[in-house]
């Protein structure tokens, strides 16, 4: 991010603009929906500018901009649709210490002018860093034809009403109080009687929730998916918004955090198979300990909670405590994995079962059905195997399998960084060591992705042909 954005208080301050035609006229629609001080220099200033002034909604000096001229300015525009006079009036405001915007020139600009959809006081700013200023306008227009019209209406309603609000405890009780006035009561009360009715509905609304009882606190057990954030679920994205408190470990990808409440408290609970971790009695106490506090808890694990994530000691705590709990799945790191070599789990005439190991459990390296996984055809996904890839070679080699056996090696499943391994099952440990893995990875027995599969296919009928 090379442009932090910011909202910039401009109420009774100075903002000037140097430039008269179409350059000019596009900031100034903007800059007079503010309350700023604008003053214009232009000698031949557009017809609307000149009206503008006359109307008093900004000051024309019919000039170029020179030294000394608005001196207090927070903000300066360049626009005057000619580059050698935009950089000599640029260095003057510069040098008076001003920010400077150029206009169409992104790499001289202090800050940018972001495409806005307004619904004052609600206001939207979308930036692309001058890389796309046609996306950006796709933004907008999405966003425009989103957002109703009088939302404006009910938010300047509802700041009115904060202080009132603050009479409910802090947190989830005010949250809920203002999801039920912005998505049900508000719009209902304004499309049947206008302003006058949302202010009388906003306060039976509060009296109505200093009724209830505190409400107790909830435990959401989310999937996170496999780390793209575009696969995560509609409803683990809402749980994340709800959220007073995430838990979370070293596989949830940081783009998936990232979605999470700003004002939620993130606590790590970093979980490594032969390695450094915290115990999972410290983790169910941490779990039950925030949710007494009656908040909003989302215990987040990759992939999907159900499977290899000590799901059921996690909730087992919770009965104990007696905390209402919920479950949100979420996409497998193997399906994604599997989407990632382009093959399917399961295919008619190869293998009608699929099996889903972990190459260690808590007492250490996981044992398995070794005969059946070392028959022909035999396909399994098998989760932390990274450490255990010796000991599932040597086990299945042990039981016959073909020393040719396809294996996929999936790291980072779904993410950009996300690399395929294609090598057999002679070779699954040595592969392994030399590729220095250091993401999540998942090896798939019996499955080569589908491009090698097909080259080497072709190599084959070129040999016998």
């Amino acid at each position: 991010m090379k442009h932090f954005p910011i909202f910039l208080a401009l109420e009774g301050q100075a903002v000037a603009v140097a430039g008269g035609g179409e350059a000019a006229l596009a900031k100034l629609r903007l800059l007079l929906k503010t309350e700023a001080r604008i003053t214009v220099f232009s000698a031949r200033p557009a017809r609307e500018i000149r009206d503008w002034a006359a109307e008093g909604r900004l000051t024309l000096v019919p000039r170029a901009f020179v030294r000394g001229d608005a001196p207090d300015a927070r903000l300066f525009y360049a626009a005057t649709e000619d580059a050698d006079e935009d950089q000599r009036v640029a260095r003057i405001a510069a040098a008076q210490g001003t920010l400077v915007n150029i206009v169409d020139n992104l790499q001289d600009s202090a800050f940018i002018t972001p495409a806005i959809v307004d619904r004052d006081p609600v206001t939207i700013a979308i930036g692309t860093e001058g890389a796309a200023p046609v996306l950006a306008r796709a933004i907008k227009a999405d966003l425009e034809a989103r957002l109703p019209a009088d939302l404006g209406v009910l938010a300047r309603i509802g700041k009115a009403f904060r202080r009132a609000a603050e009479a409910l405890s802090p947190g989830r009780a005010r949250r809920d109080f203002w999801a039920e006035y912005y998505f049900r009561t508000g719009p209902r009360a304004l499309s049947q009687g206008g302003t006058d009715q949302v202010e009388t509905a906003l306060d039976d609304l509060l009296n109505t929730h200093l009724g209830l009882d505190d409400q107790p606190g909830h435990v959401a057990f989310v999937g996170a998916g496999p780390g793209d954030p575009e696969l995560l679920t509609l409803k683990a994205r809402k749980a994340l918004d709800r959220a007073d408190v995430v838990i979370y470990d070293r596989l949830v990808a940081p783009g998936i955090l990232e979605l999470a409440r700003r004002e939620a408290r993130m606590i790590y609970v970093g979980k490594e198979g032969f390695g450094p971790a915290m115990a999972q009695s410290d983790i169910n106490r941490i779990i039950v300990n925030e949710a007494a506090r009656g908040g909003e808890v989302v215990r987040l694990k990759s992939g999907d909670p159900t499977l290899f994530g000590r799901l059921d000691e996690e909730i087992a705590a919770c009965d104990a405590a007696g905390l209402d709990w919920s479950i949100v799945p979420g996409i497998t790191a193997a399906s994604a994995a599997v989407a990632g070599i382009g093959q399917s789990l399961t295919r008619r005439g190869r293998n009608s079962s699929l099996r889903i190991l972990t190459g260690h459990d808590m007492k250490g390296l996981a044992e398995q059905d070794w005969a059946a996984l070392a028959r022909p055809g035999a396909v399994a996904a098998i989760y932390m195997g990274k450490r255990a890839a010796r000991f599932v070679q040597g086990r299945l080699l042990m039981h016959g399998a073909r020393p040719e056996t396809d294996i996929s090696i999936v790291e980072n499943a779904s993410r950009p960084d996300q690399r395929v391994i294609a090598t057999t099952l002679s070779a699954l440990a040595g592969d392994i060591a030399d590729a220095g893995l250091s993401g999540p990875a998942l090896i798939f027995l019996g499955l080569a992705p589908r491009r090698a599969a097909a080259t080497i296919s072709e190599t084959i009928a070129q040999e016998f042909a």
